[in-house]
């Protein structure tokens, strides 16, 4: 009975050990972006990998087995200190809004606001509290595709009825790489939780290459801003308080949606001349530079080549992508024989940096700052192996020097995605979503 105690802590601690290690590994190749999905899970677990690891040392004491003790004490403090940076409290708050921004708050946002990064029920039950039942509208359209007619599609996320309404509309684009997914793909705990906050959420299913390219989908944000403005009062909200937000790519067309509102190069003809300026813009590791981006992911997709088309057999490469959260096989219109990364990018710029430079500077949120850009949230990994988090700082530098309010908070140690995974229990998804959710308190 105690060899079998001895060998199961042994496999724990060790188990604890090697998971709660991968917060110090970042991914530099094709290969390597294989244990992104673990590094995220750990990540996510880190509360209970700390836990876990303690259990295993004491038990590893108890049974003299001196390597569960080194492992599992190993395990147990990097997990833990892990958390500790993630839900450190810092003053970027203060910094972009003042000193005195709390007391500015309406006395019901105040009160609804959560009061901690990491929520519980109880101190010591580490579960994203209950938020009661939004109004939930699935696949409403609010625009048409002319030359398909086809409708693009939105959710709206309406607040509770015991909830009294914020005014406050917040438009989300969810991460795709320009090519994948949908909307209402690992939201809904964020959703759930705005909407009790009162605000109304517009989750919105934009277009995708290759039936459109950047500049389509920029024209799909500003779309769904002059739907939602038109239909603000059908939904209680303040025209004057839309915020736009999305992650990774989502966070990209977000940006560049806000910073270039009154831009008529980067407006479609069909909502020329109507109000698109926004409130604030929330980006969750959204590319800022798109050269800089092509740079910093090509140790990840440019090791792995296109075949042409759409495949049923799971390959490396559809397993890598999995890990990186994009669960599909690579598109047909990608050619044959030619990296993904200049696949991805030919799609959406028509070329790579070198052929269409105009494209890449146009298409890069951090070219349009200027005093006139709205209140920004940069929520970032520093372990980012997709969207470089010096780049993004650099997006905060510059936004300061023209006295725009910024709040960038850099998660150490975090990879790409790092909200989407087990949301519930996740420190540092729980610590964005208490960003954006003062965030939104500030701009209500």
């Amino acid at each position: 009975m105690k060899k079998t105690v001895k060998t199961l802590s042994s496999v724990a601690a060790f188990l604890v050990a090697g998971l709660s290690a991968l917060r110090f590994f970042r991914a530099r190749s094709a290969a390597g972006a294989t244990l992104v999905g673990p590094k995220l899970l750990a990540g996510a677990l880190s509360p209970l990998l700390s836990l876990a690891g303690t259990i295993s040392a004491i038990v590893g004491a108890l049974v003299n087995a001196p390597g569960s003790i080194v492992a599992g004490m190993f395990g147990a403090l990097v997990s833990a200190d892990y958390v500790r940076q993630t839900l450190a409290p810092h003053r970027e708050f203060e910094r972009a809004f003042g000193a005195d921004w709390e007391s500015r708050l309406a006395p019901s946002v105040a009160k609804r606001r959560p009061q901690q990064r990491w929520r519980t029920r109880q101190r010591w039950h580490p579960i994203l509290p209950k938020a009661p039942e939004p109004r939930w509208t699935r696949d409403r359209p609010f625009w048409t595709v002319p030359e398909t007619d086809r409708p693009l599609l939105c959710d709206i996320w309406q607040p509770p009825e015991e909830i009294a309404p914020s005014g406050l509309a917040f438009i989300y684009f969810h991460g795709s790489g320009w090519h994948f997914l949908d909307k209402d793909v690992g939201t809904r705990p964020m959703f759930r939780h705005l909407s009790a906050q009162g605000h109304v959420i517009m989750d919105v299913a934009y277009r995708l290459c290759p039936e459109a390219e950047w500049r389509g989908m920029l024209g799909d944000v500003k779309r769904a801003v002059a739907w939602m403005k038109i239909n603000a009062a059908d939904y209680g909200v303040d025209p004057a308080r839309i915020v736009l937000g999305g992650g990774s790519a989502g966070g990209h067309l977000a940006l560049l949606a806000a910073y270039t509102a009154d831009d008529a190069a980067l407006t479609p003809v069909d909502v020329m001349g109507m109000d698109l300026a926004v409130r604030g813009v929330v980006s969750w590791y959204g590319p800022t530079d798109m050269r800089v981006y092509y740079e910093h992911a090509g140790p990840i997709f440019s090791q792995m080549v296109a075949e042409g088309d759409a495949r049923t057999e799971e390959t490396l490469e559809d397993k890598i992508f999995q890990a990186m959260g994009f669960n599909m096989p690579q598109p047909a219109h990608w050619p044959a024989g030619m990296t993904i990364q200049e696949a991805m990018m030919r799609a959406l710029f028509g070329g790579t940096p070198e052929e269409r430079p105009d494209a890449y500077r146009q298409a890069s949120p951090v070219t349009h700052v200027d005093a006139d850009c709205p209140p920004t949230l940069l929520l970032q990994g520093e372990h980012d192996s997709i969207v470089s988090a010096e780049a993004v700082r650099t997006l905060a530098e510059r936004l300061r020097a023209v006295d725009v309010p910024v709040v960038h908070v850099e998660y150490p140690q975090a990879a790409h995605a790092f909200d989407l995974v087990l949301p519930q229990i996740s420190p540092s998804a729980q610590a964005a979503l208490y960003e954006a959710d003062r965030f939104l308190a500030v701009l209500t």
